[in-house]
């Protein structure tokens, strides 16, 4: 199934008035403090910010790109010679990478060095959350340093470029001059028939607020200068309308809109022949190119046809803190639920830790905490006994119970050398001191030039029969998956995600040690952390960490493929810098409730384990230690029951019928006590919609040119009564004035069969027009679009070997 203005109040300026002076904005925050060395030897003397050769560490990038890099710089007027030099992190157990024969910066000149990569030579280490890089010359004497707290949001550069102080840059500019712009940009322009009239929309790209106050709006013509008024502030993130009745002119078929800094100095601009079908927006925000848009979005994230925007997160505003602190050393990573008929909460939690390579078996201790049962952690190795497998992530199946899968990066003991590969271990209960892997499936042959550290991040397995019902697609023979061509691969498929090509794959693991992808999945992100099965959803969750605040998708197959249906925001109250490379969500729900779990690699504040909620319709509430009245199933999760949920039933309303065709007549609501888990499915309708907004329902090509009914729950509502098109889809609208909260869409055919049900959760109207705050402007976070790249999509299955360890 598928898955789930800001109107700048000012006054009109009485004159055009263009403010001199310097832009008082800096494109992010500085940052922070440099710390003490770790490690360093006592007797070193402070490090200057500038070598005695004119070199500078220029730039520092450690997050969010396919490998960490460091920029240097030569301020001096003469070559320097750098060859020999050598570079560490804030570890001297680290080995000192050193820079080869050739080195020379010319003057003004750049020289990244970079992270070790399959096709070129670099430093074997990461650049933490903290750390800090150092540079020694050939005698070993330091002679640069930066410290830094946190990842930079985009990166740390000198602004000015070479001289200044290393703050938050507004963009990336590896081997080139850094980024110091402002990064206030126009994100949409209307210059015809918008309301109340033209009107202009910026966005800031950067990561702090900024001073609107004296930049200068402009069309093709320059006696048409509107000052924007002091004070008015946009967040980071955030948008701001500039009205036609504001600026005081309108804009033409053929026209132009510009941007100027207080200074004079151009910021951004565009330029159009003709006026737009609606709007002409950036793709994605901010930062692509300016296109047609499908609707206007006067103050919220553009909309374009094919493109899936971002939308708050329907769930609990917060994450909230599981462990106590300590009880992880940092690096938890992946999680996978598995549910459990005996457990308190209905279910475990398995994690790993991916510097060390520990396997965590967690419990609920029924007071709103959860601990490993293995509180020391399972060490996991190779087959034969050696290696420390960099853990990403973990899932359990439920075809091979009594195993775990952990998808892995490399061998820490051989850090620089990229091992991408998927590991069986045998056990039950984690209760092993340490596990030997059984069986290995590496795929390094299938990714070329993936770095060491740019891996496998996460793991989930998808039954065939869920993916044979959905009418999954094989990309290697482009008909239906047929799981009979994989002799020995199980029943289902693994996905992978990856973190250096932020897509997920589908793979059929054979029991003779080799794979088969069946299906390639990109992302609209810039990093794949996890991947999660969800049944209850008839989804794929895609999660990405810090590197995109925090944002997660539901991808669902449409049309054999698996694509992105929706992408949220993180939970509002929750810190979009957590780094949440692990999630994991329970299939248990309570109270309209299902717990969301994370896993922050970063150990923020001695807590690596946090939990959230998603909304859910179907009530199941198993008793503590008990089965809780839920009828087992098979299900997901290595060898346990799933408990199936039993839906509610409330005391039925049934409005008469309202046919929306002439000289049809709609057929009568089904009781939605009728609507059980064994006749769940059948239909795809998206996981989430807005009241208002029309929405797509498939039920198959077999129904096309048939008649039926759409009726919206809990209290029917007859949302229409539509011709099935050719593909085997209706359109249907959400009134407006729906409650929001969870709900659940049926088809019914015009014999007055059901056809099939799905969930789906409707959020208000405006729940995606985010307010700000400010002088004259409100500010906050908004929704990013991501841009949904549609692959040939899919999942992928493996099988594992029944080797006993």
């Amino acid at each position: 199934m598928r898955s789930p203005a800001l109107r700048l109040g000012a006054s009109i300026a009485t004159g055009l008035v263009v403010a001199a002076g310097v832009l008082a904005v800096t494109p992010a925050s500085a940052a922070p403090a440099p710390r003490a060395t770790p490690g360093a030897p006592a007797a070193a003397a402070p490090v200057a910010p500038v070598a005695a050769n004119g070199i500078v560490i220029n730039e520092v990038e450690s997050n969010g790109d396919d490998t960490d890099w460091v920029e240097l710089r030569n301020t001096a007027s003469v070559a320097a010679d750098v060859s020999g030099w050598s570079m560490l992190d804030d570890s001297d157990e680290h080995t000192r990478y050193v820079l080869p024969a050739g080195s020379v910066v010319a003057p003004g000149g750049y020289l990244v060095v970079d992270e070790e990569s399959a096709t070129a030579d670099g430093f074997d280490f990461g650049l933490g959350n903290p750390d800090e890089v150092r540079f020694f010359d050939t005698t070993g004497a330091p002679v640069l340093s930066y410290a830094y707290t946190t990842h930079a949001d985009v990166t740390y550069g000198r602004c000015p470029d070479g001289t200044g102080p290393l703050v938050d840059t507004t963009s990336s500019t590896k081997g080139a001059a850094n980024d110091c712009s402002s990064p206030i940009r126009i994100n949409e322009v209307e210059s015809k028939d918008g309301t109340p009239g033209d009107w202009v929309e910026l966005t800031n790209t950067g990561t702090t607020a900024v001073d609107l106050g004296g930049y200068v709006f402009q069309d093709d013509d320059d006696t048409h200068a509107y000052a924007i008024p002091a004070g008015t502030t946009i967040a980071p993130g955030g948008f701001a309308v500039l009205d036609e009745a504001d600026f005081g002119f309108g804009l033409g078929g053929a026209d132009s809109a510009r941007l100027s800094t207080p200074a004079g100095v151009l910021v951004d601009s565009t330029s159009w022949t003709k006026h737009a079908d609606v709007t002409y927006g950036r793709n994605p925000d901010g930062t692509g190119d300016f296109a047609q848009t499908s609707a206007a979005t006067k103050g919220t994230a553009n909309a374009f046809a094919g493109v899936v925007t971002a939308e708050p997160w329907p769930g609990g505003p917060d994450e909230r803190v599981l462990d106590d602190a300590d009880t992880f050393s940092g690096d938890l990573s992946g999680l996978d639920w598995q549910p459990s008929r005996t457990a308190v909460g209905g279910g475990v939690l398995w994690g790993v830790q991916n510097g060390d390579g520990l396997l965590y078996r967690m419990v609920s201790d029924g007071s709103g905490g959860w601990t490993p049962s293995n509180a020391a952690g399972t060490t996991l190795h190779y087959a034969d006994g050696s290696g420390t497998p960099d853990s990403e992530g973990v899932t359990v199946t439920a075809d091979d119970p009594g195993a775990v899968y952990v998808s892995t990066e490399r061998d820490n003991d051989r850090s620089s050398t990229r091992r991408p590969a998927v590991l069986r271990f045998a056990t039950d209960d984690g209760s092993e001191r340490t596990l030997n892997a059984t069986d290995e499936w590496d795929l390094t042959g299938d990714f070329p030039g993936l770095g060491a550290n740019a891996g496998l991040e996460g793991v989930t397995w998808v039954p065939d029969s869920w993916l044979t019902a959905q009418g999954f697609v094989d990309e290697s023979t482009g008909a239906a998956y047929a799981p009979t061509r994989y002799t020995g691969h199980g029943d289902g498929l693994f996905f992978v995600g990856v973190e250096g090509t932020a897509s997920v794959y589908a793979y059929a693991l054979m029991d003779d040690g080799s794979s088969k992808r069946i299906a390639t999945i990109a992302t609209p992100f810039a990093v794949v952390a996890e991947v999660q099965f969800d049944p209850t959803l008839d989804a794929l969750w895609v999660v990405c960490d810090d590197a995109c605040a925090g944002r997660s998708a539901l991808f669902d197959v449409q049309d054999g493929a698996f694509t992105a249906a929706t992408v949220y925001d993180a939970p509002s109250g929750a810190a979009r810098d957590l780094a949440n490379e692990g999630f994991a969500i329970s299939d248990v729900c309570t109270d309209g409730e299902r717990a969301t779990y994370y896993a922050d690699d970063n150990d923020t504040d001695g807590s690596s384990l946090r939990t959230g909620t998603f909304p859910c319709t179907e009530e199941t509430v198993p008793a503590p230690g008990g089965d809780g009245g839920a009828t087992p199933a098979p299900g997901p999760g290595g060898g346990e029951s799933t408990p199936m949920p039993t839906a509610p039933v409330p005391a039925p309303t049934t409005p008469a019928p309202v046919p929306t065709t002439p000289g049809s007549t709609a057929p009568g609501a089904p009781d939605q006590s009728s609507l059980t888990s064994a006749n769940r499915g059948g239909i795809s309708a998206p996981a989430s919609a807005r009241a208002g907004e029309t929405i797509t329902v498939t039920m198959g090509r077999e129904h096309a040119g048939e008649r039926v009914a759409v009726f919206l729950y809990s209290a029917p509502v007859l949302l229409g009564t539509p011709v099935v098109a050719a593909d085997g889809s209706v359109r249907v609208t959400i009134p407006a004035d729906t409650t929001a909260g969870a709900h659940r869409i049926a088809v019914v055919g015009a014999d007055g069969a059901l056809i099939g049900w799905a969930p789906i959760t409707i959020t208000a109207a405006g729940a995606g027009q985010l307010a700000f705050t400010g002088a004259e402007l409100a500010s906050g976070s908004a929704a990013a679009l991501l841009l949904l790249a549609l692959g040939a999509g899919l999942l992928v299955a493996r099988r594992r070997g029944q080797t006993a360890e």
